[in-house]
């Protein structure tokens, strides 16, 4: 008789992270079950075959099933961006789009401590907060005006039904100084380079916080994470490469804030014969030599059977992948915090500054703040500029959600569809719509057959949209 199959939790109740990484690791060698190996093992055993295995032979797979669950509160959007900058870990942050901020909900961080332009900097961030905070019932007042209260329709849920409407806006004057909380959940394994990362930050906040969460993760997996430090090697390369990027020439005229410059001209040939590949038993160059010999009615009927009838929560088929683009992208600061969630994508950021110039909301305009909010804007300008000659990384907690920032991406089609899909949907933002928008025109452009199954939400255009949200982009 076959053996019954079973299938369970191994609880995090019972047993610790480090143990179930131990009993799941054992499994390759081991004829017990799941439960018998964890039952066998001890916390000292399982700091021991961590030590000897993940440590001292670098089997660091096992790590990945030590999975810890992480609440950091308190800490900067600045700060945020670092925490969540691990491609195999999920994050939940506070929003600002749902929720707003006091006027004191600001950080201020240690390298001012005792230094003249301490002041600067929390003059700028206390006028920033005020100017949000006076902001606020200006802007609701015209969504309240234009979205008038349903019959019978409750005080909580019309708050619910308008608030993301006024503070889309209004959030466009919080600075990167301004603190969330944020939940992660990451294995050991990419919580140790998360670490590595943290602890080599040239903020002190960030390597403070890495220090912490060190120090909270090692009470569940005190084996595992226990040689994450500093990497001097990191610290001098991003030196090096500061210095060296001082020698590139400024062009005369910016080149547009969304350039597709990098593809494959043979993106819908691979992918459609990577997709032929898994069912064909024969190699990739015959796959390939097949779809070119298809007439267009063939390769359409191709990619309909691939990329045909998705609904809006399908995932596409991992062929898809097979198809990559790399764009350089200028958005604000509060998009940026958004696309940054799409971690499978590759992103290389480049630094928060005032340098680009900010965008402004009509709607700040249409509740006549617009003379305030650009106030506020040349004051964060004036400070950043004088913070930036002492510590341009400090200099970059009193940059406004508004400010610009050029982001290269490199992405497969998949990972596109599923920031197009999700970004034009009617209920995000709509500075995130219009970059997925762009996104998704420019894919469309240069792979027409694939792009015409992109998920891309019907009614809006990024030009559409920028006549309609933007009163200008400086």
């Amino acid at each position: 008789m076959q053996p019954e199959r079973r299938i369970y939790l191994l609880e995090p109740k019972k047993y610790s992270p480090e143990t179930i990484a131990v009993t799941f690791a054992k499994t390759s060698r081991s004829p017990l079950s799941f439960g018998e190996i964890a039952e066998e093992l001890t916390s000292e055993q399982s700091a021991k075959f961590h030590e000897k295995w993940v440590v001292g032979y670098g089997h660091s797979s096992v790590a990945e099933h030590a999975v810890l669950h992480i609440a950091l509160e308190n800490v900067s959007r600045l700060a945020v961006e670092t925490i969540e900058a691990n491609r195999l870990a999920s994050y939940t942050e506070k929003s600002t789009r749902y929720q707003t901020w006091s006027a004191s909900e600001f950080f201020i961080p240690a390298e001012l401590d005792n230094h003249p332009l301490r002041d600067t900097y929390t003059h700028a961030c206390q006028t920033l907060f005020q100017t949000y905070r006076d902001s606020l019932p200006l802007v609701k007042a015209l969504v309240e005006q234009e979205n008038p209260r349903q019959p019978g329709e409750s005080d909580a849920r019309y708050e619910g039904r308008i608030r993301s409407q006024y503070v889309d806006s209004c959030r466009y004057l919080l600075p990167a100084a301004s603190m969330a909380n944020v939940g992660m959940s990451i294995n050991a394994r990419a919580l140790e380079h998360a670490l590595c990362k943290m602890l080599s930050h040239p903020l002190e906040e960030v390597r403070s916080i890495g220090e912490e969460v060190k120090a909270v993760a090692q009470a569940e997996v005190p084996t595992l994470i226990k040689y994450a430090a500093c990497n001097p090697r990191w610290q001098n390369a991003d030196a090096d490469l500061t210095r060296m990027a001082q020698h590139i020439l400024t062009a005369p005229e910016p080149q547009g804030w969304c350039q597709l410059f990098q593809y494959d001209k043979e993106n819908e040939l691979h992918m459609l014969s990577a997709a032929l590949y898994s069912a064909s038993g024969q190699p990739f160059t015959d796959c390939i030599a097949h779809v070119r010999s298809l007439e267009a009615a063939g390769r359409t009927q191709l990619a309909e059977t691939l990329l045909g009838d998705l609904t809006r929560h399908d995932i596409p088929p991992r062929a898809v992948e097979h198809a990559s683009y790399t764009v350089d992208l200028i958005l604000d600061q509060g998009a940026y915090f958004e696309l940054k969630r799409h971690r499978m994508m590759t992103q290389t950021p480049q630094a928060l500054t005032t340098h680009l110039g900010y965008a402004t909301p009509k709607d700040i305009q249409r509740a006549g703040f617009l003379e305030p909010y650009q106030a506020a804007m040349q004051a964060a300008q004036e400070a950043y500029t004088k913070l930036a000659a002492f510590n341009p990384h400090v200099a970059s907690y009193v940059v406004p959600n508004a400010f610009n920032r050029r982001v290269l991406l490199t992405f497969n089609l998949r990972s596109a569809d599923h920031l197009i899909n999700l970004r034009t949907a009617e209920n995000a933002h709509y500075a995130i719509r219009r970059a997925a928008y762009r996104i998704a025109e420019q894919i469309q452009k240069v792979t027409p057959l694939l792009g015409t199954y992109l998920r891309v939400t019907p009614g809006e255009t990024w030009q559409s949209i920028e006549e309609k949200y933007f009163l200008k982009t400086k």
